[in-house]
């Protein structure tokens, strides 16, 4: 996270970013990707997790080498 405040990328991927951590400070987290997303930063976020990408405002999923728009494959 120390990188974010540090320059503005065009991009921010982030992988399971929540995987290893609490509930708390995965909350924590969201909330400031969520917060960087509403100012203008483009977010690739990468989940299992889908209560994590309901938080998200877009879902792509992807299933049988297939892209699907939403939580509905």
């Amino acid at each position: 996270m120390h990188e974010l405040w540090h320059g503005k990328p065009e991009i921010i991927l982030a992988d399971e970013p929540t995987g290893a951590l609490d509930s708390k400070t995965s909350n924590e987290l969201m909330e400031v990707l969520q917060r960087l997303n509403e100012e203008g930063q483009t977010i690739i976020l990468i989940t299992h997790d889908i209560n994590v990408a309901r938080k998200a405002s877009r879902i792509v999923r992807i299933a049988d080498g297939k892209l699907y728009e939403g939580e509905e494959v």
